[in-house]
């Protein structure tokens, strides 16, 4: 796909989408670093569910120490591999208190080094909270990327490095939710919506349905 049609794809999401945003509910950088790691092979609804329950009654990291692993745990049954889920955000917690005065950090390399925090959930943080214009690829992005010839690519981070010099700096910020709710709710895995696809007219996919 050439710089034109891209700029072109983006257009259009952007004028069906102006502000794009995620669908996890968070009012802080904290509370937004706890739900994408609870997000982990879960969905968003899953987790609003949960963090509805958890948030009003720990939202630092502070408040999560003392709800200690029971309590958490009781918030986030609900969720898949909440036991791995719940020692990884103490631990985070910990780690936010003894080493960051209880905030989340503004850089990967440290975002990295909290348990339960990998590349992508460190470019969500980066991107939904402090307004960087990072893209984090996870399954619907990589799909996308690579079904429309937006970004081909064999690997997640080639994908993500393939978006970071293509994306036009006008659209870079907000690329990434704009492509997962594509993903989410349009190009999906099994049956891509071709014919309710608003970019299926820039879209290189060769088995295109309509």
């Amino acid at each position: 796909m050439n710089a034109a049609k891209r700029n072109e794809l983006f257009a259009c999401l952007k004028s069906a989408n102006p502000k794009p945003t995620t669908e996890l509910e968070y009012r802080s950088p904290f509370e937004l670093l706890i739900a994408v790691i609870l997000s982990a092979q879960a969905t968003d609804k899953s987790v609003n569910l949960a963090t509805r329950k958890l948030f009003p009654q720990a939202n630092t990291p502070e408040k999560m120490l003392l709800l200690g692993e029971t309590g958490l745990i009781d918030c986030i049954k609900s969720i898949g591999l909440y036991k791995t889920k719940a020692k990884n955000i103490l631990a985070t917690c910990q780690l936010l208190i003894q080493n960051h005065q209880g905030e989340v950090p503004h850089t990967r390399e440290l975002l990295e080094q909290l348990p339960g925090v990998g590349r992508k959930t460190a470019n969500v943080i980066l991107n939904t909270a402090f307004g960087e214009p990072t893209i984090a690829v996870d399954t619907h992005i990589f799909r996308v990327a690579n079904r429309t010839g937006l970004a081909p690519g064999k690997t997640v981070l080639e994908v993500e490095l393939k978006l970071l010099k293509v994306v036009s700096n006008e659209f870079r910020l907000d690329a990434h939710h704009w492509l997962i709710l594509h993903g989410r709710y349009v190009c999906k895995a099994r049956k891509p919506e071709c014919s309710a696809c608003k970019i299926n007219h820039l879209c290189e996919y060769k088995d295109k349905n309509f």
